[in-house]
């Protein structure tokens, strides 16, 4: 594994430990040349995910970006760390498992909103803005204003 601090390809593996949710397997690596500590992931991948972008392009599915763009969404929101984990490994189960080696991105950002809709109402906004590509702040109002619709048809359904 390259060391992220000065690119040495000599690593050594000081520590391997299972995820909290059992999905992956965490090791705690130094660096032999300049010394430097880091993190790295394993993760078991069932198939190699293809996702198909809009312009028909097609890109091998990036759980790190797809990770990343969650926590842009959930910048300087309360969320516990573990609820996004699995919210990310859900995600990434279902591709995996849904029998298609090629993914439209609408299916990818489809499952990243319910996602967070479920998390963070917020962060659930944020990011449907750029998913939807709100252009102005009308496009906000309409959005909330369904959620809003939403959410009293839900509470009537329940109190039945």
């Amino acid at each position: 594994m390259r060391c992220p601090f000065c690119g040495n390809l000599d690593t050594q593996v000081k520590d391997s430990r299972p995820s909290e949710d059992n999905t992956a397997i965490r090791r705690r690596r130094i660096c032999t040349d300049c010394g430097g500590r880091f993190t790295t992931f394993e993760r078991v991948q069932l198939r190699e995910l293809m996702v198909i972008k809009k312009n028909n392009r097609r890109v091998p599915f990036d759980r790190d970006k797809l990770a990343r763009s969650v926590q842009i969404a959930l910048r300087k929101r309360q969320v516990d760390p573990d609820r996004v984990e699995r919210m990310l490994n859900g995600i990434v189960r279902q591709l995996e498992s849904s029998g298609e080696s090629d993914v439209p991105s609408e299916k990818v950002g489809h499952l990243v909103m319910e996602g967070l809709r479920g998390l963070d109402t917020v962060a659930f906004v944020r990011f449907a803005s750029v998913y939807k590509n709100f252009r102005e702040a009308r496009d906000f109002e309409v959005f909330v204003g369904e959620l809003s619709e939403e959410a009293v048809v839900g509470s009537d359904e329940a109190e039945r």
